[in-house]
């Protein structure tokens, strides 16, 4: 769908422009990143995204359903990316990895499950994870994701409800990635901030396959 030029924010002719005429509205990504994983209802996407208001979000799923970047259930009233905005998963991905040399990142702020799920296919040492054929779950509230190491150290990401693995870690957006980029998930369990089931020794290892160290 050709967006109408009346609403370009930049009247350039560069790939880069057109790119941000269609995703590079304040928490048009953001909303991308809660949707990469599964669809989700409209006050799902306002848990994941607190700072946002109900009519900036309003705004923001219909300039995405109107770029082909989003597409709206009008029956079960859920909004799910389009193959298009599916294709943003590496543009998030090297995003993050683009932050970790930056400074001022403040890991104690708001940070959701889907934005953790997505972090870590940016911080992983992929060589040391390759062949480990480690499996973990993670749940908060009412998302869960199963996250398994390819053979080549990739996380592979799933949305579940149920997750399953060598171990399941829940707990906040925030205590989980504590638990991955902190002093690891043993520690941040018996601190009370997450709950540890399964392989406590799996966890622990897997954790330490992710760094926020560039």
């Amino acid at each position: 769908m050709t967006r109408p030029l009346k609403t370009l924010r930049y009247q350039e002719g560069c790939l880069g422009a057109h790119a941000l005429n269609l995703i590079g509205d304040r928490w048009a990504l953001l909303v991308v990143r809660e949707l990469m994983f599964q669809p989700k209802r409209f006050q799902m996407l306002r848990t994941g995204l607190p700072g946002i208001t109900a009519s900036v979000l309003t705004q923001r799923l219909a300039q995405l359903i109107r770029d082909g970047v989003v597409a709206h259930d009008d029956m079960l009233g859920l909004y799910a990316l389009t193959d298009a905005g599916r294709a943003l998963h590496p543009v998030l991905r090297e995003l993050c990895r683009w932050a970790l040399i930056q400074p001022g990142h403040d890991p104690r702020l708001f940070i959701s499950i889907s934005a953790l799920m997505i972090s870590i296919s940016a911080t992983v040492d992929a060589a040391r994870a390759a062949g480990s054929h480690l499996r973990g779950g993670f749940l908060s509230g009412k998302e869960g994701f199963e996250v398994i190491l390819s053979p080549k150290g990739a996380p592979l990401v799933t949305a579940m409800r149920a997750p399953q693995g060598d171990f399941l870690l829940e707990g906040s957006g925030n205590a989980l990635a504590a638990a991955i980029y902190g002093p690891g998930p043993q520690a941040v369990a018996a601190a009370g901030m997450i709950r540890l089931h399964g392989d406590a020794d799996a966890a622990q290892r897997f954790a330490g396959l992710f760094s926020l160290r560039s």
